[in-house]
């Protein structure tokens, strides 16, 4: 089995699909999802019915029907059905799993081949948090938003960063990226970005099309807060401020579906 892993690192390290600039980099952790179920060695799964915040209508749950490995993909999937977990009940049911003292990483590349699911009120993710918070709360220590898509827009996704001070005196920088035709729904694409020091790179599909040198931190010189651990969380959130609720066209079950995550760290 250990040499069977060493022959797969290396061969995924030969497949990299892209380098930004003329570093070398190397694998050094990944998930392709070829099993029969989640390897909890690399990810927790969260169940909550806090809403994140931003007024989301789902409940997150342990459960094989929002959340499974399935045909080498990673699945999560929003179902319409009314879920209670503690006493409150929503209207939907979803999914979200985090690398969070699995998988920390501080400066790193991120790839990640996922087919996203659209229509009203859908809002899937790829990003990335602090591990330790070492300047505070949200946002004093930082987010990466490395993929955010809201299923109005099926065409466009959003990558973006979280800084400055905790809320309300976060900041946010970023941009959004439009395919030339069709939709994040028609096939898989590849999500990436490349952290360095001072500069955080966002890239679909092997082609850079951002870049992002100038935040702040209420509590750190440049480059806080991003100069210290992050991890990796995936989810489906239904319904929220952004992308507003699901209504009569919102198609359910929706599913979210991840071939791979590759995380690659230069070698010095």
């Amino acid at each position: 089995m250990k040499i069977l892993l060493i022959i797969t690192f290396a061969i995924l390290n030969s497949l990299a699909p892209f380098s930004f600039g003329k570093s070398k980099q190397k694998l050094i952790w990944a998930d392709e999802f070829n099993g029969e179920s989640l390897d909890y060695s690399k990810w927790g799964v969260e169940e909550n019915a806090y809403g994140g915040g931003n007024n989301e209508q789902q409940i997150y749950r342990w459960d094989k029907k929002n959340l499974r490995v399935e045909n080498g993909n990673l699945v999560i999937e929003a179902h319409k059905d009314n879920p209670n977990i503690a006493g409150t009940t929503r209207p939907y049911s979803s999914a979200r799993i985090r690398s969070k003292h699995r998988g920390d990483w501080k400066y790193c590349r991120v790839d990640v081949r996922a087919k996203m699911p659209i229509g009203k009120g859908m809002w899937p993710a790829i990003w990335m948090l602090p591990t330790d918070e070492k300047y505070g709360g949200w946002a004093s220590s930082g987010e990466i938003d490395i993929m955010e898509l809201v299923g109005h827009e099926p065409s466009t996704y959003h990558g973006t960063l979280h800084y400055g001070g905790g809320w309300p005196k976060n900041k946010q920088s970023g941009e959004k990226f439009k395919l030339k035709s069709g939709t994040f729904a028609d096939d898989f694409h590849i999500f990436s970005v490349f952290w360095e020091k001072g500069k955080i790179i966002w890239g679909i599909d092997g082609k850079a099309w951002q870049t992002q040198e100038n935040w702040d931190s209420e509590k750190g010189s440049f480059p806080a807060p991003f100069d210290q651990r992050f991890h990796l969380l995936i989810n489906l959130a239904v319904g929220g401020r952004w992308p507003g609720n699901p209504d009569a066209t919102t198609k359910f079950p929706a599913k979210m579906l991840v071939d791979y995550i590759r995380v690659y760290q230069t070698e010095k």
